[in-house]
């Protein structure tokens, strides 16, 4: 009973570290796009490469009426394809403080998206499309059954204004007052734009027994400098309509078809490209493909997909929507509470996400107001160990507890260790005069986890962490580097993290005062000695790629609760008093509960049985 109770009290919450880490550990460098050469300019995107050569562009009086078979008939034997009026391939700029976005005529599609505040680890640009990795699409069935993309189609751009926000309209025209419109809004200092997908006239043109696929494909971009640690956070997350979110997996490729969506995030770590809509979606098809396989080279996270079919509406197709291409950041993100984006933030389940969205985020982004990110990391470890200091101390007078009756429990052990159920029957009585209880630590240890999983969900999702230093470390968000190897360990790198090393000491000197005294009596001790080194030596390995401050919190915390322990036991627990205090609970009469009797009952029903059975 006893050895149960220290494995619990001493190591649950190191334990509960190594299987998060090794359910987080649970692709494909694509070859760069080749560039069309299209009269004199050039187009990077992908799905413009793979296109055939576009219609000759036709004059307004030459539109083709999608209405008149005849006239559709003879320009597709023309041209061999069928297109809407042909006008400009150039691109279109729409920009404000903080985003950039190019949107290219043909396809009125969004082909860059570049923040202006961001850089990558390698002091590049933050980019979350570029150079063709990603594609918007609408895939329309005509009445007579002909299949049309928008990515073939050209779009004429205007601008206009709606007091501060620039507002540009996309227009695929087959006749004057006939188009498909992709209308951009786009607001002073926000990451956020309007997006409405509407057509006007073709309500005879479009087939309404097949809907509208909307398909939206993206490569998620490298930013980080450990490109397998960015992509266990990166990962597609949705929103239904009455509120709930769900994932596709984030460490192998996954599909699901849903119902009810109102918005899905393609997250590539601290950024995300969202695409949000005022009518919840009837249904999608979503994906995702692991593209890390190399470390070193691999330039893309993973590869999400989205296929969803748009109801018309009297033939014509009115669709309200946002696209967001910005941080994945609280600050940024509650701005649009209606839309529930904030959820998009891997904050954790449950009360574990309760706890770090609404207090921890808070009161880091309070402490970092006026204090560097490193010392307000210090800070806040301090308040939470000082706040958690009256369960240590249960925990540990708990330990000093089974220490006192440490000699008891061996001379039972050795009296009745021919006996197992006797031995455990005679334990138990033990306990129950004494008025100790073996789960007494364990309590305290479980009142811990909330914490614990909170702020381990907080420290590598926390945007305010991200390239702010500390020390050595020139990332709080990513792993400190003080020497690099010239070769791979497997599970370790390429590099020696510091933090780590400090925090894995820490562990292991806590270890050793909960449960190295009795490690040298008791029997199965051998075993609890193989986890107190290996836990921190697991720790170390584990650790060595995730998030600096995240390591630096665990030293601080360590730290503290040593002191806090050896404080307790200098200054306030008297092992000599514990002692005489068990003794005196023994000669009281000790009623037993309800849970307690129903024990010994079966114990003692056992036991009878077994004698039996002897006979």
């Amino acid at each position: 009973m006893e050895e149960k109770k220290l494995d619990i009290n001493s190591i649950i919450g190191f334990m509960l570290i190594f299987a998060i880490l090794i359910f987080w550990f649970y692709t494909n460098q694509p070859s760069p796009e080749e560039a069309a050469a299209q009269k004199k300019e050039q187009v990077t995107s992908q799905e413009e490469s793979e296109n055939p050569a576009p219609a000759p562009k036709l004059s307004e009086e030459e539109a083709i009426d999608l209405n008149d078979s005849t006239a559709v008939a003879a320009y597709n034997k023309s041209v061999g394809d069928f297109s809407f009026t042909r006008a400009s391939s150039d691109l279109t700029t729409l920009e404000n403080e903080v985003l950039f976005l190019r949107i290219n005529n043909k396809g009125g599609q969004i082909v860059e998206a570049r923040m202006k505040e961001y850089v990558t680890f390698d002091s590049i640009p933050v980019y979350l499309i570029h150079e063709g990795n990603a594609a918007f699409d609408l895939q329309f069935t005509t009445t007579d059954n002909r299949v049309l993309h928008t990515k073939n189609l050209y779009f004429e751009p205007s601008f206009s204004n709606s007091g501060e926000n620039q507002i540009l309209s996309m227009k695929a025209k087959v006749a004057p007052d006939k188009f498909l419109e992709y209308r951009y809004e786009m607001k002073s200092g926000e990451y956020l734009l309007d997006f409405k997908v509407r057509t006007e006239g073709l309500s005879g043109t479009m087939n309404a027994d097949q809907p509208i696929q909307l398909n939206w494909q993206l490569r998620g971009i490298r930013q980080s400098k450990s490109v397998e640690y960015e992509n266990r956070y990166s990962r597609l997350t949705y929103n239904y309509e009455d509120g709930k979110i769900s994932k596709l997996s984030e460490g192998s490729d996954d599909e699901e078809t849903e119902e009810n969506v109102k918005w899905l995030s393609y997250r590539q770590h601290f950024f995300s490209s969202i695409l949000a809509s005022e009518q919840p979606f009837d249904k999608a098809q979503l994906s995702s493909k692991n593209l890390v396989e190399d470390d070193e080279v691999a330039k893309f996270t993973k590869e999400y997909a989205a296929t969803i079919p748009l109801a018309l509406d009297s033939g014509e197709l009115d669709y309200d929507m946002y696209w967001y291409f910005g941080p994945t950041d609280i600050k940024e993100l509650d701005r649009y509470k209606e839309l529930g984006l904030t959820d998009s933030i891997p904050f954790g389940w449950g009360i574990f996400g309760w706890l770090n969205r609404y207090i921890f985020t808070s009161f880091y982004t309070f402490l970092s107001s006026f204090l560097p990110y490193g010392i307000a990391i210090i800070v806040m470890t301090i308040l939470v160990r000082l706040i958690m200091s009256p369960v240590t101390y249960k925990s540990y007078l708990s330990q000093a507890k089974m220490k006192v009756l440490k000699p008891e429990i061996t001379e039972l052990g050795e009296k009745f260790k021919d006996n197992a159920m006797k031995k455990q029957q005679e334990t138990m009585k033990l306990y129950n005069k004494a008025g100790v209880s073996p789960m007494s630590g364990c309590v305290p240890a479980l009142l811990q986890l909330p914490i614990f999983y909170a702020l381990f969900m907080f420290f590598p999702t926390s945007f305010a962490l991200r390239q702010k230093p500390f020390l050595w470390a020139d990332d709080l968000s990513s792993y400190d580097t003080i020497a690099h190897l010239p070769f791979n360990i497997p599970f370790y790198g390429d590099h020696v993290s510091l933090f780590p090393i400090l925090a894995s000491i820490a562990i292991f000197f806590y270890m050793m005062m909960t449960t190295g005294q009795s490690m040298q009596t008791q029997p199965g001790m051998p075993n609890m000695k193989f986890i107190m080194y290996l836990s921190p030596l697991m720790m170390l390995f584990f650790f060595n790629n995730y998030a600096s401050g995240l390591s630096l919190y665990y030293f601080i915390s360590n730290l503290i609760t040593i002191f806090i322990m050896l404080a307790i036991k200098k200054f306030i627990l008297d092992e000599e008093k514990i002692h005489a205090q068990i003794q005196e609970n023994k000669l009281k009469p000790k009623k037993e509960n309800k849970f307690q009797r129903k024990m010994r009952e079966l114990m003692e029903q056992a036991e009878a049985q077994k004698n039996t059975g002897k006979r």
